[in-house]
């Protein structure tokens, strides 16, 4: 069984986390790990229509955020890694300064000192130098920084394709599978 955690914090976006674990539910042998935080409770609440139990029944497995000794903040428990999704300016600070304040900012230091891979979907605009600086800090150490960007190219024709891509980007990057986007087949210039 492979593990994956997912956390969820207070930053807009909690569709992404929703999508990420219904694609998850749906690939054979990946066993998930949800984290949700005080203020992704507030912002499930606030963006979605789905109540704590229909959240936690997307998951495996749901951790308490106050929970530090729980099985995912040891490096000893194997899991491919860890996306955060979505990511506030306050959980990356945690992160990139490893705090380890609560149990998504442990489980992510656990993930970032066993060399496994933290994905963070970043959300916030515009950003100031302590975001960047941060960002860099978390690049550094070898998480990936992905803002949860559209892409045009797609032609999505509703948010709900626009989330559906980019999560089926996200979870590309762990290789879990055959690939859920395809690749890009490239543009020719007219001129050629």
């Amino acid at each position: 069984m492979r593990r994956l955690i997912v956390a969820i914090t207070g930053a807009t976006g909690a569709l992404y986390a929703v999508r990420l674990l219904e694609k998850l539910r749906a690939l054979d042998g990946i066993e998930t790990h949800l984290v949700v935080s005080s203020a992704g409770w507030l912002s499930i609440q606030h963006e979605l229509s789905l109540d704590r139990p229909a959240i936690e029944a997307l998951a495996d497995v749901v951790h308490n955020v106050r929970d530090v000794g729980a099985n995912i903040a040891s490096g000893s428990f194997a899991t491919e890694g860890m996306i955060v999704a979505p990511c506030s300016m306050k959980t990356l600070a945690s992160i990139a300064h490893g705090l380890s304040d609560n149990l998504i900012a442990r489980a992510a230091d656990v993930v970032l000192k066993e060399r496994r891979r933290l994905v963070l979907m970043v959300r916030e605009t515009p950003l100031n130098l302590a975001h960047l600086r941060n960002m860099t800090a978390v690049t550094e150490m070898g998480g990936v920084i992905f803002p949860p960007l559209p892409a045009f190219y797609e032609k999505p024709q509703s948010i709900d394709d626009i989330v559906d891509h980019t999560s089926s980007r996200v979870l590309d990057l762990f290789a879990l599978g055959p690939a859920l986007t395809k690749g890009w087949p490239g543009l020719r210039n007219a001129g050629d």
